[in-house]
């Protein structure tokens, strides 16, 4: 008898040896079929960006003229030649494109350094438009699509899924819409974090924002301590020398200055090796 309940309590010690080590147990992995295979780390994000696609008749209505490269797009070839001897020297990587008003050229000027950027086939840039108060670089490349880099910024889109890509080695990120509150957007943590989340996923060369004017709104002025060095462009004819001085002054106290460009020259006469007058 003492046997038959010895064999009782060691049964039942063990049923509850079992019963603890069940409960302790990770819950069970769904079946092989329903597993979600995680994203392969080889895996080139550009690649999955969604190409854009740009009308012909746009190139020469639109001021387009480095798409194609050639004797046309000589001026801003050299606009490119002389940004990446000063990148590469002082390191940086960041480059933002502003002026003291609108109509100074500056998103025209983006598009085509982006065209021209993207000839050189052993760097990968990213333009952002960040000019949230209209469509600008949407309305020159005339794409259409439901987000904006605001939305970006705030982290309700992916900018794998907002960015457009041309070619192999050039996204852009593009405005569809206005903002209401750009300058609140720009001065978050959050769009920092989240364009850092992209130069870690994309590894781009280089990163050209299209930034607000300088002296129209407060857009830019708290983001522009975060770019490491900034263009200024100035309109022949239109802006004056002062502007010019006032927005090159403000600049300086916000990031390093890397030139001023002139826009809109008419003429030159050949005098930096061409006729085309955009530099």
């Amino acid at each position: 008898p003492e046997e038959g309940v010895m064999d009782r309590l060691q049964q039942a010690i063990q049923k509850a040896r079992e019963e603890r080590e069940n409960r302790q147990l990770p819950p069970q992995q769904p079946p092989e079929e329903f597993q979600v295979e995680p994203e392969e780390s080889g895996a080139d994000p550009w690649a999955a960006v969604p190409e854009i696609k740009i009308k012909p008749r746009l190139i020469s209505r639109n001021r387009l003229v480095s798409y194609g490269g050639g004797q046309a797009a000589g001026s801003y070839d050299m606009l490119r030649t002389k940004m990446l001897q000063q990148i590469l020297s002082n390191g940086w990587r960041r480059v933002a494109l502003t002026s003291p008003y609108s109509g100074c050229g500056k998103s025209t000027a983006a598009a085509n350094l982006a065209f021209s950027l993207g000839r050189q086939a052993d760097l990968k840039t990213i333009v952002i438009d960040l000019d949230l108060r209209r469509r600008g670089l949407a309305d020159i490349l005339q794409q259409t699509g439901e987000h904006s880099m605001a939305d970006v910024l705030q982290g309700s889109v992916a900018f794998r899924d907002h960015g457009r890509r041309h070619g192999s080695n050039v996204i852009f990120g593009l405005n569809y819409a206005q903002t209401r509150n750009p300058a609140e957007i720009l001065q978050s943590r959050r769009a920092i974090e989240i364009l850092e989340e992209i130069e870690a996923e994309f590894k781009p060369d280089i990163i050209l924002f299209d930034t607000p004017p300088l002296m129209v709104s407060d857009d830019s002025h708290g983001f522009l301590k975060n770019v490491d060095c900034a263009l200024l462009l100035a309109a022949a004819e239109e802006t004056s020398i002062d502007h010019i001085d006032v927005a090159e002054r403000q600049l300086a106290e916000l990031t390093q200055v890397m030139g001023i460009v002139l826009n809109k020259c008419r003429y030159i006469s050949g005098a930096f090796g061409n006729d085309q007058g955009y530099y």
